[in-house]
């Protein structure tokens, strides 16, 4: 058959513009060469996130650079008293390290479900999400001592700049709901990674497209994400 016949048949069988576009993407093809639909997606989404991260600290810095009321000393609201002294973020630093910590257990979790090893990947993934759990179960410690013993709130606090709170609810927040997440979502792929699922390449959940271990890598790529945007917070809000 000749190019131009091939050309021809081609073009009777995939419809023409957005009817196109969409038909290529709901296809369950691979979206970019070399890259899975899944991991594709997945990138498209936190670079979203990223611009919403990204203007939410910088509009506390431009807060923070602009407001006449002195702001508050994050060392002295964030201590913790461990026999009568206090020590500045010392509970911020153990949530800065279990964090970092989940990190190293998703990637090695990444790496044996890529070796087909589903026991160590599935223990893995649990472990990660023990850490995320305790993570946010600090923070509720936190947003709790501040509320209850310190009276911050949105909309004022005893300390100074009637900022602060609302711009700390309204960051750490969004990060500790990321956080939540993606503990539900690691439980559930490890769930699927110990019972096989993508060893015998079974359905999921709320497609019809079959499971691989590519899942797991999407799963870390998300967890990295929320690791690395803890840093900037942790850098930006916590140390300045």
């Amino acid at each position: 058959m000749s190019q131009s016949a091939l050309t021809e048949t081609a073009n009777t069988l995939a419809p023409d513009g957005l009817q196109g576009v969409v038909a290529d993407w709901s296809s369950d093809q691979r979206a970019f060469k070399r890259v899975p639909w899944g991991k594709a997606m997945i990138w498209i989404f936190l670079l979203s996130d990223t611009f919403i991260f990204t203007c939410f600290l910088l509009s506390y810095m431009m807060v923070r650079m602009s407001t006449t009321v002195p702001w508050p000393n994050t060392s002295e609201i964030f201590a913790l008293s461990f026999g009568g002294e206090p020590i500045p973020l010392i509970l911020i630093a153990i949530m800065t390290f279990i964090l970092i910590s989940s990190s190293g257990t998703m990637a090695m979790a990444v790496m044996f479900g890529y070796r087909q090893d589903r026991v160590k990947s599935a223990i893995l993934m649990l472990v990660t999400a023990a850490f995320g759990a305790t993570f946010v179960g600090m923070q509720v410690f936190e947003w709790t001592k501040l509320i209850v013993e310190e009276g911050v709130r949105p909309w004022g606090n005893p300390f100074g700049a009637s900022q602060f709170g609302s711009v700390f609810f309204m960051i750490t927040g969004f990060h500790g709901f990321h956080v939540s997440v993606g503990v539900v979502f690691l439980i559930i792929t490890a769930r699927k990674v110990w019972r096989g699922d993508f060893d015998t390449n079974r359905r999921g959940y709320f497609t019809s497209r079959k499971g691989d271990y590519g899942a797991v890598e999407i799963m870390g790529l998300y967890w990295h994400f929320v690791d690395l945007v803890w840093v900037f917070i942790f850098a930006v809000f916590y140390l300045w």
